[in-house]
């Protein structure tokens, strides 16, 4: 519950981010628009006089008329205009509905859809238009309601339906205007239809609302029309085409030039096309292969309640405004202000300590593979179970693993990969683990990995209701090589975005040394961390050491195998990779060589891809007969090389915690170091070692100090078996279960 809390408010985080970004962008832009944003007022002006000046002289030309825009800009703007611009147009009409309501945002969106024509443009008023005080907008920004003009051959006349009260004068205005001899084409412009369409509407189930509304009005009209001889009159707001005589007239609907339509027979997109030449006026309808359905018509409307926000009032702005702040700051006050940063010392562990805990442990990797996490896990499982608890391991199959392990379940492997095959992709969605683990019934999950099973334990952990737990074991960044991406990003970013994302949805957080404890708090880790050191099994390696001095034929073998005489043994153990740095190890005994007139073997215990190549390294610096590549070794073997060597050398810088340091202390042997987090803790410099920087010319010196040095290497042998005494495997496990019960008891007390 604990780490539920923690991604509910990294959640919030990223909402009070996101509110942040909207608040900057929003006022941003706001201002933007008030200083910089264009304004423009007597549009049509400007537009009749290019019209006029276009068709000054001619006898013939083309316009389009397109109904029902409605701003829309994924059908008109994107659509329809690109289409208009190659026609041989000289200009284009809106006959009503160009915008979807009358708010000033509506027009400022016209305006700049309009601006993509390549010709003049006019519109006609319409419901759209006049709504939510859009008669101001539309006057201010384009001009008189009701007007008319004559370019060329042909009067173009442009009436007002939304206005009962301005019927009556509108007759007398237009009678007036159509009186002029000198036309020989009219064009009459109304957004709204004045004819009945002989019952097509029907289909369309169209009320009547749509229809100009006073029915006086509209026969008034019609009777102008027939006396005078108007040619067209073009209406939109039906969402259709419709075109049919009526005494001498053409009426024609056009409302298909972005409003939703229905995509049949009558209703679609498409704009009218008018020839007018000596020989008469013609019509070309032109239909777009083109839909929008209501999903996307409904995220267009969205975008302009968005968009309305720039150029709406002041008033609605801040409100919007008011309304992200008031959020923003209680999103902070739940995310950031007043937290408590120090521990909650009213969480009580006692009730889940001395309990048989059942406790499920998820790994990459374990037994019989040899490295330092199987190791731990084995230690850290034996030792749980001394101490009365219950373990069950879900790892990957191996093909000489132990059919007798009783607390592993083996996980089908889908790909393993690597020289000896040491890197295993299990199959994570196997029912089978969901199933035993359910039945298992774990108290708490241990996860040793934060990749692949470590995601299956934290989806068995959430689907169970229990805490989980995660040891940082690895130092993911010392591993890009064996990762497909470019190494720089992999160490700087991505291996650090693993751990810490996974660390953060955890419950409580094992790191083996303070070291590795503020790494991941560097990197923004904010769980609950406990710095908790790996054991080692002290007491029986000590007393396999002592039953080892009586075994001497053993040791004679060993020696006879190196050629070992009065010679100084080194020792190392580590898995020959590239992250364990032995190319470093090799080069400084080549310089101890040269420098040093003590006789001196070196011994590399470890087995792993880098093997051959680190053996033609060796043979290149002449080290064949100093430096022996010993291979894997039993860990019950290990015993006697331990006692043969008495001096341990170390050169990797990936560990988070070198155990074969603390062993080989416990065995008497004083270490020396390249410094890094997994030794920094271990190894107490000229105490019962040296640790010194990744520097060849440091680290020989240090070698050759303790090798040219009897008593100092002797002395610090003694130190080094007496501080490795503090690590015993039940010492380990008994700490691990006082963690397991602060975290039961922090999760617990969290509900």
């Amino acid at each position: 519950m604990k780490a539920h809390k923690k991604f509910t408010a990294g959640r919030l985080k990223i909402i009070f981010y996101l509110i942040l970004a909207s608040i900057v962008i929003l006022s941003g832009y706001r201002i933007y628009v008030a200083f910089f944003e264009n304004d423009f007022s007597g549009v049509h002006a400007d537009q009749i006089n290019k019209i006029r000046n276009g068709l000054s002289g001619e006898s013939s030309f083309r316009f389009i008329v397109v109904g029902n825009i409605n701003n829309s800009v994924g059908i008109f703007e994107r659509k329809m205009i690109p289409e208009i611009n190659r026609t041989e147009a000289s200009f284009l009409v809106s006959a009503g509905n160009a915008v979807s309501g009358g708010g000033e945002d509506k027009y400022q969106a016209i305006y700049r859809s309009l601006n993509h024509l390549k010709i003049p443009y006019l519109l006609t008023v319409g419901e759209h238009e006049s709504s939510t005080f859009g008669s101001y907008h539309f006057y201010e920004h384009f001009g008189p309601y009701f007007y008319s003009f004559i370019a060329g051959p042909a009067q173009f006349l442009f009436l007002d339906g939304t206005d009962p009260e301005a019927f009556g004068f509108q007759l007398q205005w237009l009678e007036r205007q159509l009186q002029d001899p000198r036309p020989r084409y009219r064009f009459v412009f109304i957004a709204y239809p004045v004819s009945e369409l002989d019952g097509q509407e029907q289909s369309l189930k169209v009320a009547e609302a749509l229809y100009l509304k006073d029915p006086r009005f509209a026969a008034g009209l019609r009777g102008i029309f027939r006396r005078y001889g108007v040619n067209a009159v073009f209406s939109a707001d039906l969402p259709m085409y419709a075109h049919h005589m009526e005494g001498g007239v053409h009426y024609i609907v056009t409302g298909g030039a972005g409003g939703l339509v229905l995509n049949d027979e009558e209703s679609y997109y498409h704009f009218v096309e008018v020839e007018v030449n000596p020989e008469g006026v013609f019509f070309d309808k032109r239909q777009l292969a083109v839909g929008q359905n209501r999903v996307l018509k409904t995220l267009e409307s969205i975008w302009f309640f968005i968009h309305s926000l720039f150029y709406v009032g002041w008033f609605n702005f801040l409100f919007i405004l008011l309304v992200l702040i008031a959020s923003a700051i209680k999103l902070y006050t739940a995310v950031f202000a007043e937290r408590d940063y120090y521990p909650d010392y009213n969480i009580d562990p006692s009730p889940f300590k001395g309990l048989g805990l059942k406790i499920a442990m998820f790994t990459n990797n374990y037994l019989p593979f040899i490295g330092g996490v199987p190791v731990s896990i084995d230690r850290l499982q034996r030792g749980l179970r001394y101490h009365s608890h219950s373990v069950l391991i879900a790892a990957p199959e191996y093909p000489d693993e132990n059919p007798d392990e009783a607390n592993v379940m083996r996980v089908p492997v889908l790909l393993s990969w690597g020289k000896h095959r040491e890197f295993r992709m299990t199959n994570i969605l196997s029912l089978r683990i969901t199933r035993e683990i359910r039945n298992f019934k774990p108290d708490l999950v241990h996860s040793h990995h934060p990749y692949w099973m470590g995601r299956m334990a934290l989806r068995q952990a959430r689907r169970l209701k229990v805490p989980i737990v995660y040891t940082y074991h690895t130092r993911l960044e010392r591993y890009a090589h064996f990762v497909p991406l470019p190494k720089p990003i992999f160490r700087n970013v991505i291996s650090h975005t693993i751990v810490r994302r996974y660390a953060n949805r955890c419950d409580g957080v094992i790191v083996p040394t303070q070291s590795a404890g503020e790494y991941l708090r560097l990197i923004g880790v904010s769980s609950d961390i406990y710095v908790q050191p790996t054991g080692i099994e002290f007491e029986r390696f000590q007393s396999s050491i002592e039953t080892q001095r009586e075994n001497d034929g053993r040791m004679r073998e060993l020696r006879e195998q190196f050629s070992i005489a009065s010679e100084t043994v080194l020792i190392s153990a580590s898995r020959l990779s590239k992250e364990k740095n032995i190319d470093f190890l090799i080069e400084g005994i080549g310089r101890l060589k040269s420098n040093s007139g003590v006789p001196f073997k070196c011994l590399i215990i470890g087995d792993g891809p880098e093997r051959d190549r680190l053996q033609e390294r060796i043979q290149t610096l002449g080290l064949e007969k100093t430096v022996f590549l010993v291979g894997w070794v039993a860990p019950e073997e290990m015993v006697y090389f331990y006692r043969l060597g008495e001096l341990f050398l170390f050169a990797s810088t990936s560990e988070t915690q070198g155990m074969v340091i603390l062993e080989a202390m416990a065995a008497g042997m004083p270490v020396v170091a390249v410094r890094s987090s997994g030794i920094e803790d271990v190894v107490q410099n000229e105490i019962n070692g040296f640790k010194t920087p990744a520097d060849l010319g440091k680290w020989t010196g240090q070698v050759r100090l303790l090798l040219e040095d009897g008593d100092l290497r002797r002395s610090m042998a003694s130190r080094a078996r007496e501080h490795a005494g503090e690590y015993s495997i039940e010492n380990f496990a008994g700490n691990i279960g006082d963690i397991y019960a602060r975290v039961l008891a922090a999760y617990h007390h969290s509900f």
